[in-house]
């Protein structure tokens, strides 16, 4: 099951790398590449499998991080459409897209650690 959760961050971490580096934004590439899609895709799948486990935080934590950025992209996205929100919106997509990568690094790095991620609030 670790292997699974590992392959899941590195679809979400290749997700962002290709929105780095590539012509898209990172949180364009985070709910709509491939690699996250699927990524996504498999913690649904699994997610079961983690139940009653230090992993199922794991899975909890991959699948807020997506659907989040899910939401806040899309916000960002009506907001830019329009004239005056492009003021915020731009902005926001630029603070989600951070957020994104800090939430990639830090899960896979607890995950390195064999450490849970914390319970939502």
């Amino acid at each position: 099951m670790i292997n699974v959760t590992h392959l899941i961050y590195a679809l979400h971490a290749f997700s962002v790398a290709a929105g780095v580096v590539g012509a898209a934004s990172v949180v364009g590439m985070m709910v709509t590449g491939w690699p996250s899609i699927i990524a996504v895709v498999l913690n649904y799948i699994k997610r079961g499998d983690a139940r009653g486990t230090w992993l199922e935080s794991h899975f909890r934590w991959q699948i807020r991080t997506f659907w989040f950025a899910f939401a806040w992209g899309a916000l960002a996205v009506l907001l830019i459409v329009t004239v005056i929100g492009m003021i915020v919106g731009v902005p926001l997509l630029f603070v989600v897209g951070i957020w994104v990568i800090y939430r990639v690094i830090r899960g896979w790095l607890k995950l390195g650690a064999g450490e849970p991620m914390p319970e939502p609030r």
